[in-house]
C-alpha cells in the first residue's frame, strides 16, 4: 500500500518537527504543524496560542487533571469540557486534511486519529536526554528551569494527554510503523529514511 500520509510523533527536542518539514519539502507535499493549529483555531474559535499549549498537552503532569476539568454548559461547546471540545475539533480537522491528499502531520495524536488508514506511515522520533537538552537550548534559549526539567515536563504532559484520549502508551513502539533515534542517526538521515520508505511504497 502506497504511503501518502506521514504522521510524526516526537519527544520534545528530538527534532520531529524539523524532520517533518524536510520530508514534506523533499516529497513536495503539504506540511501541517502551525498550519494545523491555525485551522483548528478557525474551527474552534480558540486562539492559536491556546491550541499550541493545550492541543497535545494535559493541563498538568497527572492523569487526574482531566478528571477535575470543569464540564461545559449545555448549548455551549455541546456541554463538553474545553479539552474534550478541542479534541473533537482536532480529530475532525486532521481527518479532513488526510482526506485532501498526501501530507505530513506533526503531533496532536495524529497517529491514533489516523490509525485505520492503510496509506498512513506513523513515525516516532526520540533521542537521549543530552542531545535533546542541547537542542532545545540552541532553539529556544535558556529559561529559569533546567533543560532536563523542561524536557521531562513537556513529555510528561504529552504522555498524559495521549493516554487520556487514546488509551495507549505514548512512545510505545507497537503504536508506530517506524521509530527513529535522531541523536544517533541525525536529522537529515531520518528525513531521508522516511522519504525512502514512502518512495518504495509506490512501487
Amino acid at each position: 500500500m502506497e504511503k501518502k500520509i506521514i504522521t510524526i510523533s516526537r519527544e520534545f527536542g528530538s527534532g520531529g518537527r524539523t524532520i517533518g518539514r524536510k520530508v514534506a519539502e523533499k516529497l513536495g507535499i503539504p506540511f501541517y504543524d502551525k498550519e494545523l493549529v491555525d485551522q483548528i483555531a478557525v474551527e474552534s474559535g480558540f486562539a492559536p496560542k491556546f491550541i499550541e499549549e493545550h492541543g497535545e498537552h494535559a493541563p498538568t503532569k497527572s492523569l487526574f487533571s482531566y478528571a477535575f476539568a470543569p464540564q461545559g454548559i449545555p448549548g455551549i461547546m455541546n456541554g463538553l469540557s474545553t479539552a474534550d471540545f478541542l479534541w473533537n475539533i482536532q480529530c475532525s480537522v486532521i481527518l479532513q486534511l488526510a482526506d485532501q491528499g498526501p501530507c505530513v502531520i506533526v503531533g496532536r495524536n495524529a497517529d491514533y486519529i489516523l490509525k485505520d488508514r492503510e496509506d498512513a506511515l506513523h513515525v516516532y522520533t526520540h533521542a537521549d536526554m543530552s542531545f535533546r537538552a542541547e537542542r532545545i537550548v540552541k532553539k529556544y534559549g535558556e529559561s529559569d528551569k533546567s533543560p532536563e526539567a523542561r524536557l521531562n515536563e513537556k513529555d510528561k504532559r504529552r504522555r498524559v494527554n495521549y493516554q487520556h484520549y487514546t488509551g495507549r502508551t505514548w512512545g510505545q513502539s507497537q503504536n508506530y510503523d517506524l521509530c527513529l533515534d535522531t541523536g544517533k542517526l541525525g536529522i537529515d538521515l531520518c528525513a531521508d529514511i522516511i522519504c525512502g520508505i514512502v518512495e518504495q511504497s509506490k512501487k
